[in-house]
């Protein structure tokens, strides 16, 4: 996936955005800065942004795992709460193959059936 990544020209396709949909980039916009603004919050900075680097390895956007774990460790985050937030992220999205697992014989009926 990270071959998709290209930091020094992707930010140009924003200009499809602000043409197309420029009142909702701008609210876009302002919900990132108001999560993640550094004062002001119940959570402090660094928590919010390794809970973002989670979320990004678990949706496996390599914008969000760059930008985030960079911000997680301005905010004073360690290599190992690094670590601790990707492997949060590998349960969970372990845990949801798991849970998503049991719909397989809960939709097929098997489970309802003796063996």
């Amino acid at each position: 996936m990270t071959e998709f990544l290209d930091r020094e020209h992707d930010a140009s396709y924003t200009k499809d955005y602000k043409e197309t949909t420029p009142d909702i980039l701008k609210a876009f916009g302002d919900l990132n800065d108001a999560v993640f603004a550094p004062e002001g919050r119940e959570i402090p900075l660094k928590y919010r942004e390794l809970i973002a680097l989670a979320v990004g390895i678990s949706t496996q956007c390599p914008y969000c795992i760059d930008g985030h774990s960079k911000n997680a460790v301005k905010a004073g985050a360690t290599k190992t709460e690094l670590a601790e937030a990707a492997w949060v992220a590998t349960a969970i999205k372990a845990g949801g193959a798991y849970t998503h697992g049991r719909l397989g014989f809960k939709f097929s009926g098997v489970h309802d059936h003796a063996e």
